[in-house]
C-alpha cells in the first residue's frame, strides 16, 4: 500500500449533463477516499477517439511522475476490446482502443495488465463506473489489478505526431482551431499548405488581421491553424484527416 496516494487525472466523453462523471468519482472515493481526482476534460465529443487521444497526449507531459491517467472514450464498451492498465512514467487505465496510443509514443509502458471483469456484477455499458474507476483507485493505493499482458500488444493510436514536414489534421479545439500532427518548431517564417490554400506562419494570433487565417505552434507543441477571432474549422471548411505540409 502507498503511504501517499498519487492523484488520478480523469478524462472522458461523459459530459456533465448526466451523473456519469460524479458516479465514477464516487466509486473512487468509496475505495480510496484520500486519493485526489483531477478532471482533465469531460466534454470530449462522444466516441471521438481522435480528440480523446489528443487530450491525453497533450496533458501527459505535465502530470507528476506516478500519476494515474483514467480515460474513458469507449465506443466498444461491452465488446471484446480489452480493458487495461499500463504503467510507464504514468499509469494509464481505460479501454485498449487506441485512446492512449499517442501518449505511449513518448511514455512507452514497461508493463501492462488486462483488467478482470466479473460478468455477474458488472453492467456491460458502464465500465467507467464498474471497472476503470475502481481499478484506478486500487492502483493509486499501490494495489495490483488484472493479469499481466505483453505491453507490445497494446493498440496504437488513431494519429501519430510527426517531426516531418507532412502530416494531417488530428482534431479541433472548442475554438475551431485545427490541431495537426506536425510536431516541429519552425520559428516564425515559412508557410503551411493545406489543399489549395497556403497560410502564413506566425508566432501568435495578433500577427494577422481579424478574420485572417494563420498557422502557428500551439501550446502542446503542434502546428495549429486558426482564424483570428473566428473558427478555422468552419471558415476554411477544414476536416479531420486533411493533409498539411510545411513549406
Amino acid at each position: 500500500m502507498r503511504t501517499t496516494p498519487v492523484a488520478i487525472f480523469f478524462a472522458s466523453d461523459f459530459g456533465l449533463a448526466d451523473g456519469f462523471v460524479g458516479v465514477v468519482e464516487a466509486k473512487i472515493a468509496a475505495l480510496a477516499p484520500s486519493v485526489r481526482v483531477v478532471h482533465l476534460a469531460h466534454d470530449i465529443a462522444p466516441q471521438d477517439l481522435h480528440a480523446g487521444s489528443y487530450v491525453i497526449w497533450s496533458a501527459a507531459p505535465h502530470l507528476p511522475d506516478g500519476s494515474i491517467v483514467l480515460a474513458v472514450v469507449d465506443p466498444g464498451v461491452g465488446s471484446a476490446r480489452a480493458a487495461i492498465a499500463a504503467r510507464g512514467r504514468l499509469t494509464y487505465v481505460g479501454p485498449d482502443n487506441g485512446l492512449f496510443g499517442a501518449a505511449w509514443l513518448r511514455d512507452p509502458p514497461s508493463e501492462a495488465f488486462e483488467l478482470t471483469r466479473d460478468p455477474a456484477t458488472l453492467a456491460r455499458t458502464f465500465d467507467g463506473r464498474d471497472l476503470f474507476g475502481p481499478s484506478a483507485a486500487r492502483l493509486a493505493l499501490g494495489e495490483t489489478v488484472g493479469t499481466s499482458v505483453d505491453p507490445r500488444r497494446l493498440r496504437a493510436g488513431p494519429c501519430t505526431p510527426t517531426r516531418t514536414s507532412e502530416g494531417e489534421i488530428w482534431t479541433f479545439d472548442r475554438y475551431g482551431n485545427a490541431i495537426t500532427t506536425l510536431e516541429r518548431d519552425f520559428g516564425s517564417s515559412g508557410s503551411l499548405s493545406i489543399g489549395e490554400r497556403t497560410l502564413p506562419i506566425a508566432s501568435h494570433f495578433a500577427d494577422v488581421g481579424i478574420s485572417e487565417p494563420v498557422a502557428y505552434i500551439g501550446s502542446s507543441g503542434l502546428v495549429e491553424i486558426a482564424i483570428r477571432d473566428g473558427s478555422a474549422q468552419r471558415s476554411l471548411a477544414l476536416a479531420r484527416g486533411a493533409r498539411v505540409r510545411l513549406t
